[in-house]
């Protein structure tokens, strides 16, 4: 489908986005005026979450929040495990798989096998089972909660792309808006998620203009930024970033994302011999698939050949796809092939200490022994 046809779709599309407008209007001032009930806890519940569709960064933020909070609180982190199989409450082990608990909720636990992972499609019942646990969980993290209205988090953070604009959107289906963008106001701090390292103070300014921030809201910009590589089957053994670096010649990109720009930015780290087969985000592995995957890696690895260059074949992916893709068992050279980069937030600006001391602040009022907090289970 081409730019035209796409635009004419969304054309089509906007009553329906009207319509929807609707429905999210009439739901939420029902939830502001106190006709439909949101449960509050007495425990620190932090969201995070996002207006738009699609990838904003929410997971590893919540690695960030994670990070900041593990060393001193017991965590647990909460989220509906998106395209799981399963549908009631569950705590991951490190034997979890994702058709169990979804891809993100095992990274976190792969990547945190000390934080307790939880998911549920109805998250008052999942906090509510969490505050049972012993020994008892200090601080929740929300992932992608922002719409969830009958769980009244204490603390709300919202991830906007900084190439997606709010103001820019419609709402579904037109556009990639989930609800209206005024809707930011319930944001105690706002995240400009995806932002270029470098950008001029008058660029600063009118972005900050456009989003016109309410009182006590706050502010702060993040950018990803790639780590080491890792072996996507757990019997592979590392190697050092240099390694790839050298000895590699092609990259092949195997992933299910929204947005692949950042990471093919990488991978021309590599090499600018590219080649990339995508899916949808969240995308089911199949047999299929992998034997597509491996017919195209093997057609690379007879090219590199054909030339005596000696250079390998990079199956490179994301920390989520993996997680999905170690359902299967290809064959030995596509298994050692076969990388994930890992990701981390950086604060821009120098606002890390202020994030930070925003975030602790609010977990140290808001601590169940603590007799400034005025919640109510």
């Amino acid at each position: 489908m081409n730019k035209s046809d796409r635009n004419n779709w969304k054309v089509i599309l906007i009553p329906f986005a009207w319509l929807y407008s609707l429905v999210i209007w009439v739901r939420n001032t029902l939830y502001d005026n106190g006709f439909l009930n949101s449960t509050g806890f007495n425990i620190p519940l932090i969201s995070v979450g996002n207006i738009t569709v699609g990838g904003t960064g929410k997971t590893p933020h919540v690695e960030y929040l994670v990070e900041l909070l593990g060393e001193e609180y017991r965590v647990a982190t909460l989220s509906r495990g998106y395209r799981r199989k399963t549908r009631d409450f569950r705590i991951s082990s490190c034997n979890s798989t994702a058709r169990e608990i979804g891809d993100e909720p095992m990274q976190m636990k792969q990547r945190f096998p000390e934080v307790i992972v939880a998911v549920d499609r109805k998250r008052v019942h999942g906090v509510k089972m969490l505050m049972k646990q012993a020994p008892p969980v200090e601080v929740i993290l929300l992932d992608d909660a922002y719409q969830h209205r009958s769980l009244k988090p204490g603390f709300s953070i919202l991830l906007i792309d900084y190439a997606r604009p709010l103001n820019q959107g419609r709402l579904l289906p037109a556009g990639m808006l989930r609800e209206p963008a005024v809707n930011r106001n319930r944001a105690n701090i706002i995240l400009v998620t995806k932002s270029p390292e470098r950008f001029k103070p008058i660029e600063l300014r009118e972005y900050v203009n456009r989003l016109g921030l309410s009182l006590g809201q706050h502010l702060y910009f993040t950018t990803i930024r790639y780590g080491n590589l890792v072996p996507v089957f757990q019997d592979v053994s590392q190697k050092d970033i240099q390694w790839f670096k050298g000895d590699v010649g092609t990259v092949l990109i195997v992933a299910g994302i929204v947005n692949p720009r950042a990471l093919r930015q990488f991978a021309r780290s590599i090499s600018t011999n590219i080649h990339e087969i995508y899916y949808p985000d969240h995308h089911r592995y199949t047999p299929k698939d992998i034997e597509r995957i491996s017919g195209k890696y093997r057609e690379l690895k007879e090219v590199n050949a054909s030339k005596d260059e000696g250079k390998e074949v990079l199956v490179l992916t994301t920390e989520k796809d993996a997680m999905r893709l170690r359902e299967h068992s290809p064959d030995e050279s596509v298994r050692n092939a076969f990388h994930a980069v890992r990701i981390h937030v950086h604060f821009l600006n120098e606002d890390k200490d202020e994030f930070d001391q925003h975030i602790k602040n609010y977990v140290n009022s808001n601590k169940r022994s603590s007799i400034l907090y005025q919640g109510k289970d």
